[in-house]
Parts: C-alpha cells; structure tokens; sequence
C-alpha cells in the first residue's frame, strides 16, 4: 500500500517525472503565457492611455519618468507573447521579434537613464537599486529573447530553458508590480486587487512542481502581508476586527491559489502522462511497421519501400546493384543444441553484423534465419566472407556455413518481393551442396525455376487431363524369380517439357504441400486398371504404392483405401502402403494412428527406404511393419567394400527377427541378386527384373509370359 510520505511527496510533486511529461508540462506554462500577456498588454495600453487622458499636455519623459511601471509591463508582456507564439507555432528566424527586442532595450535604457539623471545625488546607491529592479528584470528579459533570436536555438530543450526565463522574470516583474502598486492604493485607502491580479497571473504561469508553487506563492504573499499589515493597523475601524477578517480571508485565498496551481499541475501530469503513453503506443506501432521484433532491424516492409525508392532514381544504374538472400545452414541444428534463447541472442547479434557490414544498403530479416540485402554488386564478396567467417567461429560443435543466392534487378520498376523469390530459390539449390555456397539466379536457374513454377500451377490440370501416368516396376521372389508385385510409380508426361522425371516434378510437391494430390491419383489409376485387368480374368500381381507424411496430414489415407477397394472391388492384400522412413520422423502421433487403422483395415504396410539416411532402430521398435524395404545405397560399390556385404546380411536377419519380409530395391546385376538370395534376402527389385513401365507394356508382358506372376503373394 502506498504510504502517507509516498503519497505526500507524489501530491508536492517531489517524484521525478519523465523528460516528455516535463516537456509537456514546461509547453503548457507557455500556452498559458500567450494568454496572460495578451491579458497584460490589454490591460496596461489602456491603463496607459487612461494615464495619459488624465495628463494632457506633457512629453514623453514627462510621462514616463522612469517610476511609471506601466511601459515596462507592457514591454514584459509583449516580449512574453512573441517568444511564446513563436515557440508554439515553431517559426524560424522571426526579424520582427529581433526589433521589438531591440527597441525595447533601447527603450528600457533611456528610461534607466531618465532614473538615474532625477535620482543620483538624491537617493543612496541600495535606493537607486531597488528602484531600479523593473527596468533591470525587463532589460535580463529583452536580452534572453534577443540572445534566443540571435541564437537561433531550435533545439527543444534549450527552447524550454529560454522560455522558464522568460516567465520567471516576468512573474518577478508581475509579482513586484502588484505590491508596489497595491501598497500605493493603499496608502489612498484603496483595495490591494492590483496585487491580487499580479499574484494570480504568476499561479497561472508558474505551474511546474506543487512545492514550487507553495514556495513562490509563500514568499509573495509573506512579503506583501508584511508591508500590508502596518497599514492594516494604521486604520481607524476597529482594527483588531478588520485585520483579523482581512488576514482570514487574504490566507484564504493563498490556500485557493495554492490549490488551483496543485489541481492545474496534476492534471497537466496526468494528460502528460496520457499523452506520452498513446505517443509510445504510436511510435511502437509505427517501430513494428518497419523493425523486426527478434533482431531490431528493418523488417521486409521497409525493404521493398526502400529498394523501389533506391532502384526507382533515375541517376543509379541498377546493373551496379544486386539482391542478396541468406541462409544459415544447419542452424536448427544449433537452436536444438544450445536453446532458444541462445539462438535468439545469435541471431540478433548476425543481425546487427549484416547491417553494419552493410552499411547504408538496405537490410532487413526476412524470417528464421533468412535475410535479405540489397547492395552494390562489385563489393558484394568481401562483405559476404565477414559474415561467413563469423558464421563459421560461432560454434565448433555445430558446424553451419552461410548460404547465399543473388538476383540481378532487370527492370528498375522490378517488385522487391519477386526479385527475393528469385534470390531465395538460388539459394535453395545450394542446399546440401558442400563447397556451393553462392549461386546466383541466371538463365540456367531461370529455366528449373518456372518448370518449378509450372509444375506447381499445373499438377491439377496434369492429373485432370491423364498427364499423370502411373508406371509399374516388377517385385520378384529371390529364389524362384517369379513376379510377387510391382511398385507403382508416377510418371509425368507434358505437353509443354516432354516427359518429367520424378526427381523434377516430386520434390517440388512435396515442398508445396502438393504431393498427395498426385498419390491420390496413382492409387486411383492403379485400382482402375487392377479392376479392369481381373473383369477380364487376366492375372494381376499386388500393387505397392507410396505414400508421404503430407499425405497423411492433407488427406484421410485410410478412408481413401476403403473407398477406391470399395468401388473398383479390389481385394485388401492386393494394394500394400509403403511408407517411408523419413516420414515417421515427423508427425509421428497421426501416422501412427494411421498405421493402426491401415493395418487393422487389412493391409499390408511396407517400410521403404531403410538405411537411406535417417535409420533409426527406434522406428523398428515402435512400428508395426510386414515389409522392410532396404535401400539400393547399400548396394554402391558392391564387391569392393566389403562392409556393403557385412551390413546387408546383418540388415536382413534383422528383418527376419522382426518377421518382416526383406526386399531390396536397386539390383542390376545377378552376383548381387544370388548374394541377396543367398543371404535370405526374400523379394528383389531392380532393373535386372524390369524398369519401371506402363500398365500397357507390363500387361502385355505379363499376358505373353513374359512374367509369371507367383501364386505366393507374402
């Protein structure tokens, strides 16, 4: 809870406010100011005319001797006005306030010099002073906006030291007006409301912390009431009564005062503290327009402003400039290994590296660990090896290496967005690639870009138009060598490129999320004709078809099977599910539910792609599977490594522990087929046996006999 002290020291003002709420408050007194000396110079032009209307005949010096105060408090008060116009409406170089400061000066000192003629001799030196102490307030106040003007001082924290001057020394004058001239009228049995109007003028101005109001307005009204009160006791109406009513009433309004200054100045704080915070909302909304929130830099909004207006100038050749995108490879590696929030730290700290390297080009994160560049192209590659090299010192246990991908801009009107595409997917082909860190986006790159493109735009057309064909390689037993299957696989054939090899056209669907369109439609053609093959009681083989992670999260496989067997009646262990490896990688939960539900279903599950790089022990372990599909990599350099042997024969007794069946794909030759079959390996498949063909040619070589199809299926 907050405590009587705490509270009494934020009521008084005595807790530190920020630089903006001082500010706020420090332009709120000047806002005030306009109004109080345009009150003033009203106010004493006609208190001047009315002097002068009651004075007929008299000169000039006659009028103002240099004791009149009305001329310096106009004076004060116009000086005021003009600075605080000016500041507010924030004008430059202002000559007219230059010689309203001059006049004025010129002014004050005739009238100082008219005092000091009629005085010196007469009255001691501390007599001349204090008589002096208007012209000498109003002479410090012509000479601060003179030294301001002369200045040139836009800067808007010295603007508010010039401008709390400037009030002080006109409340000084203000203040001292209204005692001398109410203890004047008092000594003419009048009221003391000169003093009265003064003193609030200076409550009204001076708003800055309430103990400095309690401070200014005590010693006023302290100083005043010791030169009232001898008056007070000189009058002969039951003094004691009056000056008790008069003292009441005069601390009275001393309270008030004080009160309007602690309300005026806590409700300028509390608008101030209002305002800064919609300020900082404003400036962070406007910071995350353009900022990245992870690293601090500039975010891709603020690249493509940037890069249209750089490429955009008539004077730059847009040949001398290039786009850069880079990637950290492996660094998800690294996040895993160190954490987050050390990755986090890297990536800013990589952030800041690339922008200062950068210097002056426009820089920003595109995501990740990606960031994008725009920059001059002929120093482009010392730049690149100061961000490699601290790439490559970050972390000795996690090697990462910078790839990069360059695109030329070819028109200067060129989206940003399209030439980082273009950037990036150069980048993408250095993936993987040891020693290609650097590529750049040519007519070579053009080419496998928009057949990327293509392929991506036109696989619905292709599956809808039969461009898709679905191609069938042989599975034989190893002993017997009769046909046991075949695996489906997809072929397409386009109009516009001829025929696309599935290293062209199934990466980029499984990139795109894509690929369980083109599955679907395998499965789909493969059913059709298994069921057009048995309605004319020719013989067919089981079919084992592929099936990816995508497929298993843009698609209910299961219900997928159920439904073509359902519609074309083919018999469940007729179509086997092969699954990858690497799919149980990723998405483990659903795939598993699925297997479950395949298995149980009545289909067999082929585990393809054993040892292709992501073997785990651990998948063997956890899944169910009828068929161990092992990789044709264990089959390079057969005959000259004999490890190659020692592994394979280990891999197919272990399949044979398991009760899974062993089939190795990628046999091209008979000594590796008698090795596999010598060895226990169970099915074969290769181009010794067939390469992958059309349902037309493989029929017709099943009907001439060509292939014997194996009564034994499993």
């Amino acid at each position: 809870m907050q405590t009587v002290l705490e509270w009494l020291k934020k009521e008084l003002g005595f807790i530190k406010v920020s630089p903006y709420e001082k500010r706020y408050i420090n332009t709120a007194n000047i806002h005030t100011a306009i109004y109080m000396s345009f009150i003033g110079i009203v106010m004493e032009l006609w208190m001047i005319i009315r002097y002068v209307h009651q004075r007929p005949g008299k000169t000039f010096f006659e009028y103002f001797d240099g004791e009149t105060n009305y001329l310096i408090f106009f004076s004060a008060s116009l000086l005021l006005l003009v600075f605080s116009v000016r500041y507010i409406r924030e004008l430059g170089k202002f000559n007219a306030g230059k010689i309203i400061a001059i006049v004025i000066i010129l002014m004050d000192i005739c009238l100082l010099s008219r005092y000091l003629y009629t005085h010196v001799g007469n009255t001691g030196f501390f007599g001349i002073l204090f008589g002096l102490k208007y012209h000498l307030l109003l002479f410090a106040m012509a000479a601060v906006y003179f030294n301001y003007e002369f200045a040139e001082i836009f800067e808007e924290n010295e603007s508010d030291i010039y401008g709390q001057i400037l009030i002080v020394l006109y409340s000084l004058i203000s203040v001292g007006f209204g005692v001398d001239t109410s203890l004047y009228d008092i000594s003419w049995g009048r009221q003391i409301l000169c003093f009265l109007t003064m003193v609030m003028f200076a409550a009204c101005l001076l708003v800055w912390r309430p103990y400095s109001s309690i401070i200014i307005l005590g010693v006023s009204f302290i100083y005043f009431y010791s030169k009232w009160k001898p008056h007070l006791e000189e009058l002969d109406l039951e003094a004691g009564k009056v000056l008790q009513g008069d003292t009441i009433n005069y601390f009275i309004l001393f309270v008030v005062l004080v009160m309007v200054s602690f309300s005026l100045y806590h409700q300028r704080k509390k608008e101030a503290e209002k305002d800064e915070s919609l300020l900082e909302t404003y400036n962070r909304l406007n910071r995350i327009a353009v900022e990245d929130d992870l690293t601090g830099i500039h975010n891709m909004v603020y690249f493509n402003q940037e890069a249209e207006y750089q490429l955009a100038d008539e004077s730059v050749d847009i040949e001398d400039w290039i786009y850069l995108f880079l990637n950290i490879e492996n660094f998800k590696t690294y996040n895993d290994q160190i954490g987050y929030q050390a990755g986090n730290a890297y990536l800013k700290r990589l952030a800041e590296l690339i922008r200062d390297t950068f210097s002056g080009d426009p820089v920003a994160r595109l995501s990740d660990d990606h960031f994008v560049i725009l920059t001059k192209a002929d120093d482009m590659d010392d730049k690149i090896e100061t961000i490699r090299k601290d790439v490559h010192r970050e972390d000795d246990e996690v090697y990462m290496e910078l790839k990069v991908g360059a695109y030329r801009p070819v028109a200067r009107d060129q989206d940003p967005r399209i030439a980082i595409d273009y950037a990036r997917y150069a980048c993408g082909l250095t993936k993987n690639k040891y020693n290609v860190n650097f590529r750049e986006y040519d007519k070579e790159v053009d080419s496998i870009f928009h057949k990327r493109q293509y392929i991506v735009n036109n696989i619905d057309n292709a599956i809808l138009n039969g461009h898709i064909k679905a191609y069938y390689q042989p599975v034989v037993w190893s002993e017997s060598r009769e046909m046991c299957g075949c695996e489906a696989l997809a072929r397409w054939i386009d109009p516009t490129y001829g025929f696309l090899s599935p290293g062209e056209f199934i990466p980029v669907l499984e990139e795109n999320r894509q690929i369980h369109k083109l599955d679907e439609c395998i499965l789909k053609q493969v059913c059709k004709q298994m069921h057009s093959a048995m309605s004319q009681n020719k013989p067919v083989a089981p079919v084992s078809i592929n099936f990816s992670r995508i497929d298993f999260e843009m698609m209910d496989v299961v219900a997928l099977l159920e439904e073509m067997t359902h519609k074309y009646n083919i018999p469940k262990e007729y179509i086997h599910v092969e699954i990858t490896e690497s799919t149980l990688t990723d998405s483990a939960g659903i795939i598993k539910k699925a297997m479950d539900q395949i298995h149980k279903a009545g289909y067999s599950i082929w585990l393809d792609d054993f040892g292709s790089g992501y073997s785990s022990l651990n998948v063997l372990k956890d899944y169910n599977f009828d068929v161990m599909k092992i990789d044709m990599k264990f089959l390079s350099n057969f005959g000259e490594n004999k490890e190659s042997s020692i592994i394979l024969n280990t891999v197919i007794n272990l399949a044979g522990e398991l009760d899974m069946i062993s089939l190795t794909e990628g046999v091209e030759t008979d000594e590796i087929a008698d090795f596999l079959t010598k060895n226990g390996c169970k099915k074969l498949q290769g181009y010794l046996f067939g390469k992958p063909m059309p349902e037309e040619e493989i029929r017709e070589k099943i009907d001439s006999g060509f292939y014997k199809i194996s009564e034994k299926h499993v």
